[in-house]
């Protein structure tokens, strides 16, 4: 995800891609923990993207 597509999404879109990534998070350290995890390079993709969703939250919490 590029922070240029984060910063036109609404505060609600921003939440639910959030929520996705948080499950999909779980499910890929769950996969790890019983080996059956196919892509690896997954799981930092997903922490980076809920630190920048976060970022872009942050920084509009800190403008209003």
């Amino acid at each position: 995800m590029k922070t240029e597509d984060l910063r036109a999404m609404t505060p609600d879109q921003l939440a639910d891609s959030l929520l996705n990534l948080k499950k999909e998070q779980f499910n890929l350290r769950f996969q790890a923990a019983t080996g059956q995890v196919e892509k690896t390079h997954r799981a930092g993709e997903i922490r980076k993207d809920i630190a920048r969703i976060k970022t872009v939250l942050r920084s509009r919490q800190a403008t209003a």
